[in-house]
């Protein structure tokens, strides 16, 4: 008799403690970001806090709703980015940052992690949404980047919804083109920056930032990312950051993980952060928070600043930045969501 409780009580383990396991587990399926910098709840009023966090949960809801009925990484992260594009509230789409010429350009990437294909536009003004415009060079292109009237040419061709460029503009972001004007005029006549190209723009950290992005995981195991941006606040001479550039700002590999970044995107082009956070979990075996840490570490040391999000195969993810806050969220499988803005 006892061998046979010991029989039943070996198979009750078996069976059972597997369940457990799995329940204990919470597996992300969609992670976001707005932005990172200078973020402190002192300097938040609680209705700012509000609608930043209704929109981030917006965009969420979103993304899950499509990946809950069985769609694709490629079409959440593509409509949860339209969401925050079309926000005012982020720097992306409408309420993207003035260049010092007084214009709103307009950069995005998207990535299959399943295939490794990309696209990617740069210097739009006209293309409502880029994201979408960066997914149509993807698929109905040879290319992997368009940039500027070529690029919104196409998107036109491409049957998506072209806007007169004022649709962008906000008056917020135009003091801040002024107040970045006056500021960086200060800063030059005390010292010449371009002799020291790792402290530009260093005045204007508070509100030269904000990116958005989004990373998911599919019911089919498939990863993807996309990022879009309206670049930094006063920038010349056709500046292109990190955000369009895949490897730099944007990056999806089914056997790593999907990553999207914002902040301050020299550092990220001179760095590849994206796909070396990749790379760092390919050949180093480094998990998807460890190789967050280390990427964004690498642009701290080198003097530059900023955040990531990444959600590995498995739904790990992890939310890097070493500023004082970054505008992020996620929802799990379950339709957990969480949302967080300081640090």
């Amino acid at each position: 008799m006892k061998g046979r409780f010991g029989i039943l009580f070996f198979l009750a383990a078996f069976f059972v403690l597997p369940v457990i396991a799995q329940q204990k587990t919470s597996s992300y399926v969609l992670v976001i970001h707005g932005g990172a910098g200078t973020i402190l709840k002192k300097n938040m009023t609680p209705e700012k806090e509000a609608a930043y966090k209704s929109s981030l949960k917006k965009a969420l809801e979103t993304g899950y709703r499509i990946l809950q009925s069985g769609g694709s990484s490629l079409d959440a992260v593509e409509a949860t980015v339209r969401v925050l594009e079309d926000d005012s509230l982020f720097n992306a789409g409408k309420g993207a940052v003035f260049t010092h010429e007084g214009r709103n350009e307009l950069d995005a990437a998207i990535m299959n992690g399943k295939t490794k294909a990309a696209g990617a536009v740069a210097g739009v003004t006209t293309v409502r949404n880029p994201v979408s415009a960066a997914r149509a060079v993807m698929e109905k292109s040879e290319h992997v980047m368009m940039v500027g009237p070529g690029a919104e040419k196409f998107a036109r061709e491409a049957g998506l919804e072209i806007v007169d460029p004022s649709y962008f503009r906000t008056e917020t972001r135009w003091q801040d083109l002024q107040r970045a004007i006056r500021e960086d005029s200060l800063a030059s006549a005390k010292s010449n920056a371009y002799t020291n190209p790792g402290k530009l723009g260093i005045k204007n950290r508070d509100y030269k930032f904000g990116t958005v992005g989004a990373v998911a995981l599919d019911q089919q195991g498939n990863l993807a990312a996309a990022t879009s941006t309206g670049g930094m606040t006063n920038k010349k001479y056709g500046r292109i950051g990190d955000s369009p550039i895949i490897g730099a700002g944007t990056y999806a590999n089914n056997e790593t993980a999907a990553i999207s970044c914002t902040g301050w995107g020299e550092f990220y082009i001179r760095n590849v952060v994206a796909y070396d956070l990749s790379a760092l979990m390919e050949y180093k075996g480094l998990s998807v928070q460890q190789a967050g840490n280390a990427v964004i570490k690498k642009v701290g040391d080198m003097g530059g600043d900023g955040g990531l999000i990444a959600l590995d195969k498995k739904g790990n993810m992890t939310m890097s930045f070493n500023t004082e806050g970054m505008y992020r969220g996620a929802v799990t499988k379950d339709g957990k969501i969480q949302i967080e803005i300081y640090k």
